[in-house]
């Protein structure tokens, strides 16, 4: 049976940089949460952040560019936590090459694990199109990333695995 990688906010963790959860009560996701497939995540707590957390935000690009050491992972005072969400993307993706994992739900807008959408870097509440590290880290892997508002583009994506 196919694991599938799922950010632990979306699982109900409190792990988000105010210390919040994401809650999602999706049918997918409760149907693999009895399958046991789900292996929760956070590469901001496994790469050592605390929880609460100042927000963070990409500076100058999204996750494929801070993995090419073109932009970085600020807080709104401009100290970087770049090096951290490097090593979160790593541990990311050494998870999912143990457990053999192809596909992943993570929460948009996160500057990890954000699949479409994160913010400008402005700290202005502005999205724009872009991929956090994690993200960028386990697309290069060649794992299927996908965001809490597509539970069934991942099913039919796995079932395909299958």
């Amino acid at each position: 049976m196919e694991k599938v990688l799922v950010s632990s906010c979306l699982l109900g963790e409190p792990v988000r940089y105010d210390g919040s959860a994401a809650l999602s009560s999706h049918p997918v996701l409760s149907r693999w949460i009895a399958e046991g497939r789900v292996v929760p995540f956070c590469p901001e707590i496994a790469a050592g952040l605390p929880t609460p957390r100042a927000p963070m935000e990409i500076a100058s690009g999204d996750g494929g560019a801070v993995l090419q050491g073109i932009a970085r992972v600020v807080d709104p005072k401009g100290h970087t936590a770049t090096e951290a969400f490097i090593a979160g993307a790593a541990e990311t993706v050494a998870l999912c090459q143990r457990h053999g994992i192809h596909v992943a739900v993570l929460k948009e807008r996160s500057p990890s694990c954000g699949s479409h959408w994160i913010y400008d870097g402005t700290f202005t509440g502005r999205v724009v199109q872009g991929q956090g590290v994690v993200t960028a880290a386990l697309r290069a892997a060649g794992i299927s990333v996908y965001s809490e508002a597509q539970w069934d583009q991942a099913e039919f994506f796995l079932s395909n695995l299958e």
